[in-house]
């Protein structure tokens, strides 16, 4: 495509760290390289909805972007124009043709869509209805298909790993165990490498069925080698074994609020008679400036992403493979999720070095 074009850019879903990169590599590609016009779409899709919260993007107001945390657009998980509910608790309503009427009232001809599992299914269904789609892959969780890691992830792995490390002493010095619940809502990557880098005794994942009765086995272990605490890493997405479910009934009502960790460390309290301490990291994993690697995939994604829409090779999502950006169909990053394998080498060097699963 050689004439100038109009392209969007959103951000959707969760926040991360190295949002701003991507919109910035985004913007900079395309306006030093194409001679472009850029439109940054706020809050996800709903600067399509309102068009009024849209603007524009130059190389002014993305300078200085790169460390910070978080959007400048802004983002949100509730947005789904095909199943719309307006801030006034208007019924759920399809509202796509007003996104792609908007989007050519605004003159644009391709957007950027950064997000993960979620928002590329939405960019999906855009696409087949006409909208002009390129993706780029975002969740802390790295467990999108089509792509070997995710940019967010690995600020999210030194922040969580430098809990673990912190947690560390203080569970030595009062000889507890301590639980430090992780994100990870369908897979357990974030738990099984924070896990393994923070030294963590005990790993529970959604992939890994345990049992509570395993896990203070293991905690006895310990105690009888003179280990007198035990640091567990929970991911938020685990399933509460059977066992837990009556004699825990209140407390797993809670955990739909307070983390399954508490759930987990309840029981486990119950069964060892030990004391038992839980820490939710929650939203702090999602904070904080970009890691020098997520710094540098964002800024490719970005720069990728305009050259997909460069070629015009639409419905497609950006990739990292190996050490190779490329894209694929977007359909084939949606088909399912990215989990840890069980048989896999990072569970199995775990398991070398005396972690247990608590199975």
């Amino acid at each position: 495509m050689n004439r100038k074009l109009t392209i969007g850019i959103s951000t959707g879903g969760g926040d991360c760290p190295g949002l701003n990169a991507v919109i910035r590599g985004a913007t900079r590609a395309a306006i030093l390289r194409h001679g472009w016009r850029v439109l940054g779409i706020a809050d996800g899709f709903d600067g399509l909805i309102f068009p009024e919260r849209t603007i524009e993007l130059t190389l002014n107001n993305v300078s200085g972007i790169l460390p910070r945390g978080g959007t400048i657009l802004g983002t949100t998980n509730r947005g789904n124009p095909f199943h719309y509910v307006f801030p006034d608790g208007e019924k759920e309503s399809d509202i796509s043709p007003r996104i792609l009427e908007n989007a050519r009232a605004l003159g644009i001809d391709a957007i950027i869509v950064i997000g993960g599992d979620g928002t590329q299914a939405i960019a999906l269904e855009l696409h087949r209805k006409g909208l002009n789609v390129v993706g780029v892959p975002k969740t802390i969780d790295n467990d999108l298909l089509a792509t070997d890691v995710t940019f967010g992830f690995d600020t999210a792995l030194h922040t969580v790993t430098d809990a673990v490390d912190k947690i560390h002493t203080t569970a030595e010095s009062h000889h507890r165990i301590m639980l430090v619940e992780v994100m990870g809502r369908s897979a357990g990557w974030i738990a099984l490498e924070a896990g393994i880098a923070g030294g963590a005794h005990v790993i529970l994942l959604p992939e890994i069925p345990f049992s509570v009765q395993k896990v203070c086995e293991f905690v006895e272990q310990r105690e009888r080698a003179g280990k007198r605490f035990t640091i567990i890493v929970v991911a938020e997405g685990i399933q509460v074994p059977a066992d837990m479910e009556q004699a825990l009934a209140n407390e797993r009502r809670r955990s739909q609020r307070y983390g399954k960790a508490n759930v987990v460390g309840e029981a486990i309290s119950l069964v060892s008679r030990r004391e038992v301490r839980v820490t939710v990291l929650g939203h702090i994993q999602r904070g904080g400036s970009p890691s020098p690697f997520d710094r540098i995939l964002g800024t490719r994604f970005g720069v990728a992403a305009v050259d997909v829409i460069a070629r015009g090779d639409f419905g497609k999502m950006v990739t990292l493979r190996g050490s190779h950006i490329g894209a694929v169909p977007i359909a084939e990053a949606c088909r399912g999720v990215r989990l840890v394998d069980p048989e896999g080498e990072l569970v199995h060097t775990a398991r070398s070095i005396g972690i247990s699963f608590g199975d």
